[in-house]
């Protein structure tokens, strides 16, 4: 058990002071890699681990080609966190979420995955563990290689307007003007979520949020 630790203002930069090492994280932010993709609904896990990883001062992003991602890391309390973001493209994300926890050796159950939800309402942010793919293909291409015992952090990003509009198309826009005034609350929110799971005994639990205001 760790000594002489700080707990963080989550919503900051924060600074923390640990004895120790009792377990390693993984946290997965899904996105297509690519400045076309940037600022778009199905890239929202991408920029929630960004944030996450800024307010606790993890180490520079690096290109782990090897690996099939970009990777950061850090020690959070008694976590050793590992905070990934596949380069392969939403659709094989399983791939770079399997080499990284094998390499690691992390157990499924200390995965947690961020990522847009379409059935969801824009607003909320819904947490659980394990479950199907809702038909996500990024978490699809994830249970193919895992299984599906690993914690979401479910990003609404619903309902799609208009309704006609086919779903590939509306995930691949960008978030309307409306919502990206919201965004930094969003992030802070699943920076917060994040930060507690990690500062936390491990265990992912199941809630809803609001963050509008």
């Amino acid at each position: 058990m760790a000594l002489f630790q700080k707990r963080p203002d989550v919503g900051h930069s924060v600074h923390f002071y640990t004895l120790g090492q009792n377990k390693t994280l993984l946290i997965v932010g899904l996105g297509n890699p690519g400045p076309e993709y940037d600022g778009t609904r199905h890239n929202i896990g991408f920029a929630s681990v960004d944030a996450f990883a800024t307010a606790n001062e993890l180490q520079p992003w690096i290109d782990k080609k090897d690996l099939k991602c970009h990777l950061t890391t850090g020690q959070l309390g008694d976590s050793r966190v590992i905070v990934i973001k596949p380069t392969t493209y939403m659709n094989l994300s399983g791939q770079a979420v399997q080499a990284v926890a094998s390499f690691y050796k992390i157990p499924t159950d200390r995965i947690v995955v961020v990522h847009d939800e379409l059935d969801i309402a824009f607003g909320q942010i819904r947490t659980r563990m394990g479950g199907t793919s809702a038909g996500h293909n990024g978490i699809k291409s994830i249970i193919e290689h895992l299984g599906e015992e690993f914690g979401r952090v479910r990003i609404g990003i619903g309902p799609k307007e208009p309704e006609q509009m086919d779903s590939a198309d509306f995930v691949l826009a960008k978030f309307s003007s409306e919502q990206q005034a919201q965004l930094k609350n969003l992030t802070r929110e699943t920076t917060a979520i994040l930060s507690e799971y990690a500062y936390g005994d491990g265990q992912l639990i199941e809630e809803t949020r609001s963050f509008l205001v």
